[in-house]
């Protein structure tokens, strides 16, 4: 078999064909099924509709979608004809980026979701010369507008099914002109400080990315993964569509993004990937729920916990645990744990990761006490989204891994992380010098500063991120924001210091578990910016910054602190899609609330901040 996607999704469907689910989606609360052997059909007529509109090999056809079925049959159906695809992130608002993403990519025809991602197309249409089609997935909510570049995605299947009654062969031999070398898809790169790039991956890159994965984590019969993650990114693309059609598994997809939580409960996954937030978000529901549980149910979780936190710290330390150890493992997981699983959909959990940002110590013993076996994976969307994971029999929190089978990994003489392996992508498009910068004599220089520890990888920060006071010494912003996360009380926190006497930070508190401590403590409240600052509120962070301080090194312990008004937002630049600071624009913005914690003499430096 010639390692290409089409080429896995054809063997996949004639190894299963009408006997094994490979896509499922809830729609109208009904989960429908999409064998192998339909997915094949549908993704043949979708390549074979847009070969029908005249995309060729090397053409860009892009998707603004949330997670659902067609967004898989838009990607491999444009690889199907050789043409390269292109993920947006669907709740872009700003519409001069996407302009500028479409425009720059060559975009020839957009797939779009709905009525909402529609009119955000046709409001930058005029400005998008080479854009011909928009293919409508929901049609009917755009059916009664009167653009003639608007099609419905049912009209692609049907002429693509046409196409093949006419000539049953066009679609093979399409599949067959293309090979592993050449790209698939265009991956967007995070953008922390500017215009994200578009890198261009390989079928060869998120093959071998796949096979690296089921080595290290073996598939078995019956695995089911969900997608809720955004399509666009990287990582979710590398697992629902590269690592799916290697192994097989099956790929669900919620009814909507407001009832993921719901429905994973129902699916009841065995492959998770999400990132830290999500899994400090489950922490700080299960908080809210035992503190509006009963005397008794209180009781028993606050005398089990501490009990179980020990025991997981024995584990991590490989101390052999006594009888009694053990013995508290059982009765913990009967009458605690198990039930906290169920409630977040958790039980069959077999393969489970997290990634794009470290995960906080508290929130992964949690875990680990809950039987949920947490890996931290690490990657750029340059190397397929993932070089380095955890082996399940070596899990150490405070790193992110080691490479994947046939990926090397070595430190440069300043300190930064370079890889090497057949994942590594070709380069950025249309951006030559960034592809001289950044992959060097075939080693992909990350960007991240770091170092290993017994063949385990350890981040520290962006190269360009590590921060040192006036005094000369140093420190890590993502570290001590990481560290202050561990609160639940915490949502968000950007970290200053560069160039200035003491540390300070900037917090945003987690609207729901803030909100729920100042209602038990009868504390009054309407908005985000009204409960933010409660002079309550305030003392309560305070203490949690003092708590949090002890666990810091001296030069990293924050002095200061303002509590935002409001909460962090892509669509303010605040965020990157995919939830990173924007650190440069978020200091330029909130200038005068960093004023006040620092001395009027410091000012100066303050607009110098990295």
């Amino acid at each position: 078999m010639k390692y290409t996607l089409p080429d896995m999704l054809i063997q996949k469907a004639g190894q299963y064909g009408e006997t094994k689910t490979a896509l499922r989606e809830k729609e109208f609360s009904i989960w429908k099924e999409v064998t192998w052997g339909k997915y094949l059909e549908n993704v043949r007529n979708f390549s074979l509709g847009l070969y029908d509109l005249g995309i060729k090999k090397g053409d860009v056809v892009a998707f603004i979608s949330d997670n659902r079925p067609e967004w898989m049959y838009t990607e491999l159906g444009a690889q199907c004809i050789g043409a390269i695809s292109l993920g947006l992130y669907s709740d872009m608002e700003n519409l001069e980026q996407l302009q500028y993403l479409l425009d720059f990519s060559d975009t020839r025809i957009i797939m779009t979701e709905n009525q909402e991602q529609t009119d955000k197309i046709l409001a930058v249409k005029d400005k998008l010369p080479k854009l011909e089609k928009i293919i409508v997935d929901d049609f009917d909510e755009v059916d009664g507008y009167e653009n003639p570049e608007l099609i419905s995605f049912r009209d692609i299947l049907d002429r693509g099914a046409g196409l093949h009654q006419k000539d049953g062969e066009i679609f093979r031999k399409k599949v067959a002109d293309i090979e592993n070398k050449d790209v698939a898809i265009m991956s967007t790169t995070s953008g922390t400080t500017g215009l994200p790039k578009l890198a261009l991956l390989t079928h060869r890159n998120l093959i071998h990315m796949a096979k690296g994965l089921a080595e290290v984590d073996p598939i078995v019969e019956g695995d089911e993964f969900v997608s809720f993650l955004p399509p666009a990114w990287i990582g979710e693309r590398m697992l629902s569509l590269g690592w799916s059609l290697f192994s097989g598994f099956t790929v669900n997809f919620p009814e909507r993004p407001e009832t993921v939580r719901r429905d994973i409960r129902e699916i009841g996954p065995s492959i998770m990937l999400a990132p830290p937030r999500i899994w400090e978000k489950m922490l700080a529901d299960v908080i809210v729920k035992i503190q509006d549980a009963s005397a008794l149910k209180r009781k028993i979780y606050q005398f089990f916990l501490p009990r179980s936190e020990r025991v997981i710290e024995k584990t991590s330390e490989n101390v052999a645990l006594s009888l009694s150890d053990k013995a508290l493992q059982v009765v913990a997981n009967t009458f605690v744990f198990r039930k906290l699983r169920d409630h977040l959909g958790l039980t069959r959990l077999r393969i489970v990761y997290t990634g794009g940002a470290p995960l906080g110590d508290d929130t992964f013993r949690f875990f680990q006490m809950m039987r949920v076996k947490i890996k931290q994976v690490y990657g750029q969307t340059e190397i397929g989204g993932i070089a380095t994971v955890h082996r399940s029999d070596d899990v150490r929190v405070e790193t992110v891994g080691q490479p994947l089978p046939e990926t090397e990994v070595r430190i440069s003489d300043i300190g930064e992380v370079l890889f090497k392996s057949d994942a590594v992508c070709k380069g950025y498009y249309n951006n030559p010098k960034a592809t001289e910068e950044t992959i060097v004599d075939g080693w992909l220089c990350s960007g991240d500063q770091g170092y290993l520890d017994d063949g385990h990888l350890v981040i520290i920060d962006r190269m360009g991120d590590v921060m040192e006071l006036v005094g000369g010494k140093k420190f890590s912003p993502q570290y001590i924001e990481n560290k202050m996360k561990f609160s639940p009380y915490i949502r968000e926190a950007i970290v200053l210091g560069h160039q200035l006497k003491y540390v300070a930070a900037l917090i945003q508190i987690d609207m729901d578990v803030v909100g729920k401590w100042a209602e038990d403590n009868q504390i009054p409240y309407t908005t985000f910016e009204d409960l933010s600052q409660k002079t309550e509120v305030f003392q309560l962070i305070s203490d949690e910054v003092n708590r949090l301080n002890k666990k810091l090194p001296d030069v990293a312990r924050v002095e200061k602190f303002c509590l935002l008004s409001k909460e962090l937002d892509p669509e303010d630049d605040e965020l990157t899609q995919t939830q990173k600071l924007r650190r440069n624009a978020i200091v330029d913005k909130y200038i005068t609330q960093i004023q006040s914690l620092y001395p009027e003499e410091d000012i100066k430096a303050l607009t110098q901040e990295v």
